[in-house]
């Protein structure tokens, strides 16, 4: 039984690995994001999809048909890349939730600075966004907003930043248990909306929860974090009359 599930894992990364792209692109300038759908072919949802992200969060609908997310995460070692653009965080295989009956298999997390996702027109310091995949290839985003406090750090940070690559393409392997459940609130109440990627090719169809209550991180985190990447942040997408719910 071993192999078959190492092969779906295999499989799994591979995936993940296609949906990346060799094409140059910025958040800002020349190669920003008001241009990437011009930069590639295989970018062109980034200006012409109708479900694109972030978008603000206002308006919510209650819907108390939705079910609290059911989250299995386990704690293992982690590998962080700085990939250009980002903080990747790639975790072992076995942390998964369950949203609306479905399974989705934690893939990796990584953080933006200044959050993309406002709410009512309000951004936070940051965010970390955690990846999920479906056994059939959907996707699901798990976004948690993070707001300064001083002196007061986030433990799952003060782990993670010690290892903090420095220069694009670097990696560095953090041998520490790391959870994902530290960077949860204990509030589980979320927004929800369909939407895309907010980086290249930007693919649509992607299922975003956004906690409602925020988490905090120190100066010092934010600071060393925003030396590293001082906007790497999508700017809002039209909504497009899509709906927002809230499932309380």
């Amino acid at each position: 039984m071993r192999f078959p599930a190492l092969a779906a894992i295999a499989l799994l990364m591979a995936t993940v690995a296609s949906a990346q792209t060799t094409t140059p692109w910025d958040y800002e300038g020349k190669r920003g994001a008001l241009v990437w759908a011009k930069l590639d072919p295989a970018f062109k949802a980034c200006s012409q999809g109708h479900e694109q992200s972030p978008i603000d969060i206002r308006g919510a609908h209650l819907n108390k048909n939705l079910q609290p997310i059911e989250f299995h995460y386990i704690a293992g070692p982690v590998t962080m890349e700085h990939n250009g653009h980002t903080i990747v965080v790639h975790v072992d295989p076995g942390s998964y939730i369950v949203a609306d009956g479905v399974r989705y298999d934690l893939v990796q997390f990584d953080f933006h600075h200044p959050a993309e996702e406002p709410v009512n027109g309000k951004l936070t310091d940051m965010d970390v966004q955690l990846l999920h995949r479906s056994a059939d290839g959907k996707l699901a985003v798990v976004v948690v907003r993070l707001a300064e406090e001083v002196g007061n750090p986030n433990a799952v940070l003060a782990t993670l930043w010690e290892h903090l690559p420095k220069t694009a393409g670097q990696t560095m392997k953090v041998t520490d248990l790391v959870s994902p459940g530290g960077l949860l609130p204990t509030d589980r109440g979320y927004w929800t909306y369909i939407g895309s990627l907010t980086t290249p090719p930007c693919t649509v169809g992607v299922r975003w929860f956004i906690f409602e209550q925020e988490l905090s991180l120190s100066r010092d985190q934010l600071r060393a974090f925003g030396a590293l990447f001082e906007v790497n942040s999508r700017p809002l997408q039209d909504t497009h009359g899509r709906r927002i719910e809230a499932n309380e």
